[in-house]
């Protein structure tokens, strides 16, 4: 009878002994069944089907990162607007370690990606005609925020995953509280910041 299994090998299939040289099959021939049988958190599986449909470019930056891989293939930073695209906004973030890295500026909105050293915070500011959005990717933080700047009424602990939505017109400060750099992703709308504005450091002025 037809057999499936020995022409299509099923990486579920929990007896992995089928898969060696008793059954025909070699190292070289299905690598990744050596590794994991699953093939979504399986390092030779992942590679070679992302490189057979989503072929990686630094410009269309279809990119792929994995702590488990070797050769991490890491998103190219820099200001994509305000043509099309798609990121793994996690990465990006985690990946970025200057103080502010313009990754997307459009006509009506900007996404920068902001690491903020321990001890450190973003700044007290205020953008008076500008609402924006924050994402924790990484760290834990305190939020302050008040209508004016000596009365910061507004205080809430957050850590990864969190948003914080600022209004415009409000005083606000994230302030790093970890213990290791605090990465997030910042979404202005209308863009606050100029195309492809890079700050390594914190600027003195904030600007």
């Amino acid at each position: 009878m037809y057999n499936n299994y020995r022409t299509y090998p099923c990486p579920y299939y929990d007896d992995s002994s089928r898969y060696y040289s008793d059954d025909g099959y070699n190292y070289e021939e299905y690598p990744y069944l050596y590794m994991d049988n699953t093939p979504m958190h399986n390092p030779y599986f992942y590679r070679q089907f992302t490189e057979d449909y989503f072929p990686y470019d630094d410009e269309i930056n279809y990119a792929y990162r994995s702590d488990s891989f070797e050769g991490e293939r890491l998103v190219n930073l820099k200001d994509y607007g305000p043509q099309p695209y798609t990121v793994n906004i996690n990465e990006a973030a985690k990946q970025n370690d200057n103080f502010r890295t313009a990754l997307w500026t459009g006509q009506h909105l900007q996404v920068t990606l902001m690491s903020i050293d321990v001890g450190d915070d973003i700044g007290l500011e205020i953008h008076p005609n500008v609402d924006q959005f924050l994402r924790v990717e990484e760290g834990k933080a305190i939020v302050k925020m008040g209508t004016r700047k000596d009365n910061l009424d507004f205080q809430a602990r957050v850590s990864d995953d969190f948003a914080i939505m600022v209004p415009a017109g409000t005083w606000h400060n994230v302030i790093n509280t970890g213990d290791r750099p605090l990465k997030v992703y910042s979404i202005y709308a209308p863009p606050q910041h100029p195309h492809g504005v890079v700050h390594v450091t914190k600027p003195s002025d904030n600007d």
